[in-house]
C-alpha cells in the first residue's frame, strides 16, 4: 500500500508541497555543459530529494524543532499530577483539560492551514516565527496567572494555536524533499517528541517539586527559546519547485482535490484513527498519578513517561519505515492496534508494582505511537496525487485531535473517586482502563476491513466502466 522508495536509476525528483514531477535530466552530462549549467546541476544535487544535503539538513532541523516545541505539551502529565495535588487546583475536575487543549488544536488546525500552504508558500517563515512566538508568549504568560481558566488558555490554546502554525510549513518544506523515503521521514519527525519525552518529565518534576510552577514555565520559555530560535534560520524549502503534470498539483492552482473522500479506504482509516485518538491519549495523561496511587513516588511516574518515550522512538521511527513498501499498512495498522489493546488490558490494569509498569509502557511506547508515523502513507494510499494526500494527512490529524481534545473531559467522568490497590486498575483507574483498551480493539477492528472494503470499491468502480 505504500509508495516504494526511489532508487538510484530514477531521474531527480522537483517536489512542490507534496506535488511531485520528474525532469529527466541526464548527470552524467555535466562535462559537456557549461558553466552556468555545471552550477544548476550543482544545486540540484545539493537539493536532491530522499537524500541530499539539504533534505537531511530540513529533516534532522525540522526533527530537533519538534523535540523541543512539541515534546513540553506532551509531557503533561507530570504537570497534571502537579496541579491536581496543589492548593490552588486540586478540586478542579478539569484539570486534564490544559494538556489535551493544546495537542489537541495542533491536531485538529492541520485541515485548516495545510490546503492554505499553497497559497502562502512565500510566507512560510513569517508563519513560523509567529506561530514560535505565540508558543513561547503561551507559556510565559502561564506563569503569572493563578486560574484553571487562564492556565487552560495560555498553556492550552495559545501554545496550540502558534504550535499548529508553525509546525505545518515545516512539515510542507519536508514533503518538498522526502518523496520516496516520506514514510521513513515522518516516522522520524514522530518520534521526535520521544527524545524530548525522555528529558522533559524529569526535568519538569524536579523543578515543579522544587520551585514550583511559575518559575519552572519561566524557565521552560528562555530555555525554548535559547534552544529553538536559531533553528529557525535553518528551516528552508526548495528553491527550485517544478510544475507537475497532474493538473491538481499545478502550483498556480490554490485548490486541493478531495476526490480521496470518496475512496472508501480513507474512511476505514479515518474511523479507525478516530477510535484509536480516543484512547491513545489516557496512558500519558494518567501513568504518573497511578502510580503514585498504587505506591509510587513522582518520580517514577516520570520514569514510565520517559520510558514510554524512548520505545515510542523506535516505534515510530520502525512503523514509518516498514511502510515504505515493505509492509501492508492495514497490517501494520492491525498490529499496532491489536498489541496496545491487549497491553492496556492485561498488562496496566493488572500492574500493582513498577516492573509491570514499565513493560507496559514499554509495549504502550512502541506499538501505539507507532499508528501515527503511517499516516503519511495512509495519505498516498487514497490517492496518487501527492497534494491531496498531504490534505489526507491533515484529516487524519483532525480525528486524532478531536479523541485528544475529548480525552480530558472523557476522563473527568470516567475517574473513580476511591483507589483500591488490590482491585483491578487500582479501582479508580478502572473505566480509563476499559475504555483506553476498548478503543483500542474498535480501532484494530476497523483497520482489519480495509483490504475488504478497497476490493469491494475497485470491482464496482470495474464493474461501472
Amino acid at each position: 500500500m505504500g509508495v516504494p522508495a526511489q532508487t538510484q536509476t530514477q531521474p531527480p525528483t522537483q517536489v512542490e508541497l507534496g506535488t511531485v514531477s520528474r525532469d529527466g535530466r541526464d548527470l552524467s552530462a555535466i562535462d559537456a555543459q557549461t558553466p552556468t549549467d555545471t552550477a544548476v546541476v550543482a544545486d540540484d544535487e545539493e537539493e536532491r530529494i530522499d537524500g541530499g544535503k539539504a533534505a537531511w539538513r530540513i529533516l534532522i532541523t525540522a526533527f530537533v524543532f519538534e523535540s523541543l516545541m512539541w515534546g513540553f505539551p506532551l509531557s503533561f502529565g507530570v504537570f497534571q499530577n502537579y496541579y491536581a495535588s496543589s492548593a490552588t487546583f486540586s478540586d478542579h475536575r478539569f484539570v486534564s483539560v490544559i494538556g489535551t487543549v493544546a495537542s489537541g488544536i495542533s491536531y485538529m488546525g492541520a485541515p485548516v492551514v495545510i490546503p492554505l500552504l499553497k497559497r502562502t508558500r512565500p510566507y512560510r517563515a513569517a508563519m513560523i516565527w509567529v506561530g514560535w512566538g505565540l508558543c513561547i508568549g503561551g507559556v510565559l504568560a502561564s506563569s503569572f496567572t493563578h486560574s484553571i481558566g487562564g492556565v487552560i488558555f495560555c498553556q492550552g490554546v495559545i501554545y496550540g494555536l502558534g504550535f499548529t502554525l508553525s509546525y505545518y510549513p515545516i512539515l510542507g518544506m519536508v514533503n518538498e524533499y522526502w518523496v520516496g523515503r516520506r514514510g521513513m521521514a515522518y516516522g522520524l519527525l514522530c518520534s521526535a517528541s520521544g527524545f524530548s519525552g525522555v528529558l522533559f518529565p524529569f526535568t519538569l518534576e524536579a523543578m515543579l517539586t522544587k520551585y514550583g510552577s511559575a518559575t519552572t514555565l519561566r524557565a521552560v520559555a528562555v530555555g525554548l527559546v535559547i534552544a529553538t530560535a536559531p533553528l529557525i534560520i535553518f528551516l528552508k524549502g526548495k528553491k527550485h519547485v517544478a510544475r507537475d503534470r497532474h493538473p491538481s498539483a499545478n502550483p498556480s492552482s490554490s485548490h486541493t482535490d478531495w476526490g480521496f473522500l470518496r475512496v472508501p479506504l480513507f474512511w476505514v482509516y479515518s474511523v479507525s484513527n478516530l477510535a484509536q485518538g480516543f484512547g491513545y491519549f489516557f496512558p500519558s495523561l494518567y501513568l504518573p498519578s497511578y502510580a503514585t496511587s498504587i505506591g509510587l513516588s513522582g518520580r517514577m511516574g516520570a520514569l514510565l513517561l520517559a520510558l514510554m518515550c524512548v520505545s515510542q522512538v523506535f516505534g515510530q521511527f520502525g512503523f514509518g519505515y516498514m511502510s515504505d513498501g515493505r509492509l501492508s499498512i492495514n497490517v501494520l495498522a492491525v498490529t499496532s492496534t491489536a498489541v496496545t489493546a491487549v497491553a492496556v488490558l492485561a498488562i496496566w490494569g493488572l500492574s500493582k508494582n513498577l516492573a509491570l509498569l514499565c513493560v507496559f509502557a514499554i509495549i504502550y511506547g512502541f506499538f501505539g505511537a507507532g499508528y501515527t508515523a503511517l499516516w503519511g502513507r495512509m495519505g498516498t494510499a487514497v490517492t496518487s496525487d501527492s497534494t491531496s494526500a498531504f490534505a489526507a494527512f491533515g484529516l487524519l490529524n483532525f480525528g486524532k485531535g478531536l479523541g485528544n481534545v475529548l480525552a480530558g473531559p472523557i476522563s473527568a467522568g470516567l475517574i473513580n473517586r476511591g483507589i483500591d490497590r488490590v482491585a483491578y486498575a487500582a479501582s479508580r483507574y478502572q473505566p480509563i482502563v476499559l475504555f483506553t483498551g476498548s478503543c483500542m480493539v474498535a480501532s484494530a477492528a476497523v483497520a482489519a476491513l480495509g483490504p475488504r472494503s478497497q476490493a469491494s470499491w475497485r470491482a464496482s468502480r470495474q464493474s461501472s466502466q
